[in-house]
């Protein structure tokens, strides 16, 4: 029998309309916003004027206004900066009160069925039951962005614990930024170009000089990696180690986002390290040397189109 899982998640999101949103936000992320319409969503990076990303985000549209989701982080961090220079816009910024889902299916049909889903041919996202939306991101996960109140129908099964869904996310190589990743990154670093993020021909935007030379000089040399491991605990590591030698260890790099299940002792991660390493690179925890991690294979390609 089919079964599909309801996660909880921590992602915020932020709204932006008004009667300049398409000018002013086109303006400052690396997507192209004429791309987006109300039956797709679209990844993009939010950068500062250096080029270092203060949020990666999944855009949509809902009513007639631009729907900005990432971590609470990325969020409050994204929201900061659009407000600074929007009071020159007639736009209305603001983080709203959605709350969000993540469904986990084996049968993406059924679940649809069950869920009032309707999506057009080759769209990944769609409205239902009132003003709410659907974004479907593969053939096994959905996020629902849903008003307060919002039920689950029967035969959905809710869960606290959203790490499954959190697995799974890092599995399909998704970044997401915490606390001490805002205001580091290019967004080629946490493969934003992979994931289509990036327009390389909608003109100008916020960090836009340094994103272009990182794609044509070839100035980018880190890349994010998902790594497995096993362990007894959550390690809750924010750096990784890689092996030169024997018992000689040097810094590899940043862990950015990760998850522990505690049933498998599965520990997943993202990390940005250079992006020369290779499948068979022995890593493990900076504080947890015992947790060995192996590098997993990403669902994308890191070439230019």
């Amino acid at each position: 029998m089919a079964q599909a899982n309801a996660y909880p998640l921590s992602l915020q999101l932020i709204s932006v309309s008004g009667a300049d949103k398409l000018s002013y936000l086109h303006g400052q992320v690396t997507q192209d916003l004429n791309l987006l319409t109300d039956d797709n969503f679209l990844w993009a990076g939010h950068c500062s004027p250096k080029g270092k990303l203060w949020a990666t985000l999944r855009l949509s549209k809902l009513n007639d206004s631009y729907l900005l989701l990432g971590s609470q982080a990325e969020t409050d961090a994204s929201c900061r900066e659009l407000k600074k220079y929007g009071v020159f816009a007639k736009v209305d910024i603001e983080i709203t009160h959605h709350q969000v889902i993540g469904i986990l299916t084996d049968d993406m049909t059924h679940t649809c069925e069950q869920l009032g889903l309707t999506f057009a041919q080759e769209a990944n996202a769609c409205t239902f039951a009132g003003n709410n939306k659907a974004l479907q991101l593969d053939s096994q996960r959905l996020l629902l962005i849903v008003e307060h109140g919002y039920t689950l129908p029967q035969g959905v099964a809710l869960h606290t614990d959203p790490t499954p869904f959190e697995a799974a996310s890092i599995l399909a190589g998704e970044p997401q930024l915490g606390e001490s990743s805002i205001d580091e990154y290019v967004p080629q670093m946490v493969n934003l170009q992979a994931l289509g993020a990036i327009s390389f021909k909608k003109g100008c935007y916020t960090g836009q000089e340094t994103v272009a030379r990182m794609r044509y000089l070839g100035k980018n040399k880190r890349a994010l990696y998902i790594v497995k491991g096993q362990a007894a605990a959550h390690p809750q590591e924010s750096e990784l180690e890689i092996q030169l030698d024997g018992d000689n260890w040097r810094r590899a790099g940043k862990v950015i986002h990760q998850a522990y299940d505690s049933t498998s002792q599965d520990y997943y991660a993202l990390a940005v390290m250079a992006n020369d390493l290779t499948d068979a690179s022995v890593l493990r925890g900076k504080t947890h040397p015992d947790v060995a991690l192996a590098i997993q294979p990403l669902p994308y390609s890191l070439e230019d189109n």
